[in-house]
């Protein structure tokens, strides 16, 4: 049987999840969740995300998740928007990916130009 302490604990721990993808910020993530990106790891990808930046204790952060992109072959995808509306597309991201995309881009505004698309131009950056 669970303990009430258990349930606020549960409780606390949604609701920063929930914080995470609500938070008004500056930088926001949006990770592909249409069909294609789940079956390539989308799912495991947005944990990674909110996990990272709980982690760091980046609640200005605003995670969002959004359908398919048509670049399936790519998945799974996720966008960087900066400050300024910057909006950078790496690919083929997975959990350890992303870790390096929270610390580079980020915190630290640097891009990693070899995961990334350029979705304008339709060819790979780096």
């Amino acid at each position: 049987m669970i303990s009430l302490d258990d349930l606020r604990r549960i409780r606390d721990e949604a609701l920063a999840t929930i914080a995470l993808r609500e938070a008004g910020g500056s930088v926001q993530v949006i990770v592909g969740m249409g069909t294609c990106g789940i079956a390539a790891g989308a799912r495991e990808v947005m944990q990674a995300v909110l996990d990272e930046l709980e982690k760091r204790r980046l609640s200005e952060v605003l995670v969002s998740q959004t359908g398919c992109m048509g670049l399936c072959a790519q998945e799974p995808l996720v966008e960087v928007v900066d400050a300024e509306g910057r909006r950078v597309l790496y690919k083929k991201v997975d959990p350890s990916r992303v870790r390096q995309i929270i610390v580079e881009h980020v915190v630290n505004g640097r891009i990693i130009p070899e995961w990334t698309l350029n979705v304008a131009e339709g060819r790979e950056d780096g």
